[in-house]
Order: C-alpha cells, then structure tokens, then sequence
C-alpha cells in the first residue's frame, strides 16, 4: 500500500520514463532533487491541468551514490559497505503544476547493525531489494538491519509526508477533504 493510500488520499499514479543516470560532478542532493523534477515535469506532460506529486529515493554512503543493484553480487557489495555504518537517505519530492513547481530534499540518517555475508546473500534471495535504492527496504525486510533512523522514516520508504503534505497546502490543495471518511 502506498504511503498516500495510507493517509486516505485519491491519486492516480504513473511510471514516466525519466533518464536516472548520474551526471559528472552532481552531488547527491543535487541529483535526487533533478529526479523527482524531472519526473514532475514528464507527469505534467501526460497530465497537464493535474497538480502531479514526484519523488525519487537514493542512498548515499560517503558522499556516494547507491543506485539500485546491478545484480546479486552488487546487491550483496552494498550491504557489506552499509554493515556498521550510518549512511544517508534523500528523498526528492516535488509538486508541480502548469503554473509552478516546488521541490525539497528531506535527509535522514541510517545507521545499520553489523550485517554478515550469510544474512546478506539470505537477504538478496527475498528478491526485495533487486529494486531498492542502496539494496534494502525499509517497509519490509531490511527494516531488520536498521538500529536507528535520524530523520523521517516516510522518507527513508520513498515519500516525506510531512513535507508532502506542507507542499500540497502550499497548491491550494486542502488534503483533509480528499481523505476518506472511514466511521462511513
């Protein structure tokens, strides 16, 4: 379920096709606010009168990106690197429409418990991080790696909804009158 079904918003979803490469010299905050800019924009282009919400997660470990694993032996690579380490999180969220466009990067810090080759490869074999930025989840599995979160957890998951919501406000959208009446 995703975190806006969660709250009981009404929203329609779409996967643009966004370039995701790193350009040279882009730092991390950089990069992950051009993400979900770039998929705001491509969101408008198909849904022009929508007010559209896009946002991209990555990990960044020593002022490094990590992406999404290559494969096993990548996947694995980055749970050794984050085993006993705090890295950090940044989510990129951004709310545009026809008219204008706002962006913010919300940072977290990880720190992840001592992690061994087994649990790593027994990990990779869950499936659930072939498609996780740094390799892990945060709302599944992986949460079993974490020892603490500094920052938001709904951002570390993929959507600061904090700050959604503040930039939705910022739209003139009154969420509250989207969210389902659930004594109904």
């Amino acid at each position: 379920m995703s975190l806006l079904q969660q709250i009981g918003l009404v929203f329609e979803t779409m996967s643009p096709d966004v370039d995701e490469s790193l350009s040279d010299g882009e730092d991390p905050q950089m990069y992950v606010e051009r993400l979900s800019r770039s998929k705001a924009e491509a969101g408008l282009a198909c849904r022009p009168s929508s007010v559209v919400i896009a946002a991209d997660t990555i990990v960044a470990l020593d002022g490094e990106v990590l992406g999404k694993p290559k494969d096993r032996t990548d996947g694995v690579r980055m749970l050794m690197r984050l085993s006993g380490t705090t890295h950090r999180v940044l989510t990129g969220i951004t709310v545009a429409s026809a008219a204008h466009m706002k962006s913010k990067v919300v940072a977290s810090d990880v720190s992840f418990r001592a992690v061994s080759e087994r649990e790593a490869q027994a990990y990779w074999r869950t499936d659930e991080p072939v498609d996780k930025a740094g390799g892990y989840g945060l709302q599944g599995i992986g949460s079993i790696f974490v020892e603490k979160i500094h920052g938001s957890p709904s951002a570390v998951v993929g959507l600061p909804m904090l700050e959604t919501e503040l930039l939705l406000k910022q739209f003139g959208i009154d969420t509250w009158s989207g969210r389902f009446d659930r004594r109904t």
